[in-house]
């Protein structure tokens, strides 16, 4: 087992001088990706309408091919799943994400052979190699690698069959040799459908295994980890796997959750290490231990585009710009062209650059989950900065939290927040006045609107009873990994809906 880490690590290594070529050139890089993207579905219906082979350069493309979202996309999409091929991208598609969207709509996300290795498990790769190159000693293959992934299932349609599901089931039923022998748990219960059972069987399978490393969305990685310790009756995962190395994050913010994670963990040679990963793909990794930055992978099949949040909620899309135009503290919309077709595809995140030698980058919020009712601009990484902030002054930890507006008289207002905490604050009211502050040093816009009160009111903050979030999700069918709370929302939807399920119980705050 010792021979073989040393292989496997050497092998990860030596990705890293290409990862250092795209540092370097990284404008060079995405244009040829750009020029190879048109080339290979050039013949396609959809090349074949917006004339992808008279596109010679950035400008040619964002005049010519319209900027889209899913419902644009939908149609050629649903042909796909039905069949027909040749239409957004050259090789025959038969796999869809379905996507974690807010809304009860799903969306099915084409996910092409080419995305699928040249995206996906190259940057299950790079995650492992930056892993590796910032830990020189490690022993990461000599373990398993515990990943909590989704579901899939087929759908028929007259002669033809295709498959649908979350991306990370797709990952795993599809995954290459080398990847799935230090893979665990069994496919039989990676792949189950029913979340609270899988749950069950991955802790039961898994609790006396060797594992070195894990990979899961935090809110539903924590529910495992802490139905493992119950079962083996001990306080600290250090107790049940002490060849722990690292952990790889994504799908939500990790701020609110990682002194939870820190002190489940009691270790302190456990990593933690960022991924920004969709059903779209897959796009950015953290690639140093002390910062949470991450790094854009620039050589996986996409090509970005950026527009200023600011011009994406005038309407402004023409303004898109390519990476060698972004600028470091600028909230931008990701737009994404991508070797699966999702052609200038709106993606429904926006990052803000943290630096451009490298291109590194924090994910700033969404563009769906913001609030900006009373000109406050609160984005979700405002948002888990305070929760954050407020936890670790009173001593408290959170499981999962909404805010949403209160509409007043005239034009003012206040927020509305509904907490889970999995340790309540030692002092309530003073967690309350940190949040708020923290807000208002994180955001300008939120200060001004709160100045003595005259736009926004002080939050009404309650504290939630337990398990109120997680019987939202089983409720509404959402129960599983790619499915989130929503953090933010422009109306109070979401929130009614959740207080009408707790009517009936006493609310602390």
């Amino acid at each position: 087992m010792a021979l073989l880490n040393s292989i496997a690590s050497w092998l990860m290594k030596k990705r890293m001088h290409q990862i250092e070529l795209f540092i370097k050139y990284p404008v060079d890089v995405q244009q040829e990706w750009l020029q190879n993207l048109l080339y290979d579905a050039a013949n396609t219906e959809y090349g074949k309408q917006f004339r992808f082979s008279d596109i010679k350069n950035y400008n040619q493309f964002k005049k010519h091919v319209p900027l889209n979202d899913y419902e644009s996309l939908k149609p050629l999409i649903e042909r796909t799943r039905r069949g027909e091929q040749n239409l957004l991208w050259h090789s025959d598609i038969k796999w869809f994400a379905k996507s974690s969207g807010t809304t009860d709509k799903s969306k099915f996300l084409p996910v092409s052979e080419e995305s699928l290795h040249g995206c996906h498990y190259n940057a299950g790769r790079d995650m492992i190699t930056l892993h590796c190159y910032n830990n020189p000693d490690t022993q990461l293959f000599t373990g398993k690698n515990l990943a909590l992934g989704g579901s899939f299932r087929e759908d028929s349609f007259d002669d033809h069959s295709s498959y649908h599901g979350d991306v990370s089931a797709i990952i795993i039923q599809n995954l290459p040799m080398w990847a799935d022998y230090f893979r665990a748990p069994d496919v039989s219960i990676a792949l189950m459908d029913e979340w609270e059972s899988k749950l069950e069987k991955m802790a039961e399978s898994m609790m006396n295994e060797n594992v070195a490393s894990l990979a899961g969305v935090p809110s539903w990685m924590l529910v495992l980890l802490k139905r493992i310790l119950e079962k083996k009756n001990v306080k600290s995962i250090r107790e049940v796997w002490t060849n722990l190395e690292v952990y790889f994050h994504g799908g939500v913010s990790f701020e609110p959750y990682k002194e939870q994670f820190i002190k489940l963990f009691d270790n302190d040679k456990v990593n933690f290490l960022q991924l920004y990963n969709a059903s779209e793909g897959f796009f950015g990794i953290q690639d140093q231990l002390k910062s949470d930055e991450m790094l854009l992978m620039l050589d996986y099949g996409i090509f970005y585009e950026f527009l200023d949040l600011k011009d994406f909620e005038n309407g402004n899309i023409e303004k898109t710009i390519s990476l060698e135009d972004v600028k470091v503290g600028i909230d931008y919309a990701m737009i994404i062209t991508t070797n699966a077709g999702l052609w200038r595809y709106q993606l429904g995140d926006v990052i803000r650059f943290t630096g451009t030698n490298p291109y590194r980058f924090k994910i700033s919020g969404r563009t769906k989950q913001h609030i900006n009712v009373f000109g406050e601009e609160l984005m979700v990484h405002n948002t888990d900065v305070a929760i954050a902030t407020a936890c670790e002054k009173t001593h408290a930890s959170v499981r999962d939290y909404t805010v949403a507006p209160i509409f007043m008289q005239q034009h003012s207002g206040a927020h509305e927040w509904l907490i889970e905490f999995e340790r309540t604050p030692n002092n309530f009211e003073f967690f309350k006045a940190v949040l708020d502050e923290t807000l208002k040093k994180q955001n300008s816009d939120y200060e001004a609107k709160r100045y003595n009160n005259y736009v926004l009111h002080f939050p009404k903050i309650q504290a939630m009873p337990q398990n109120t979030f997680f019987n939202w999700l089983k409720a509404n069918n959402k129960l599983g990994g790619q499915y989130k709370i929503p953090r933010l929302s422009n109306d109070r939807k979401i929130l009614e809906e959740i207080l009408k399920m707790t009517l009936s119980r006493e609310l602390p705050c």
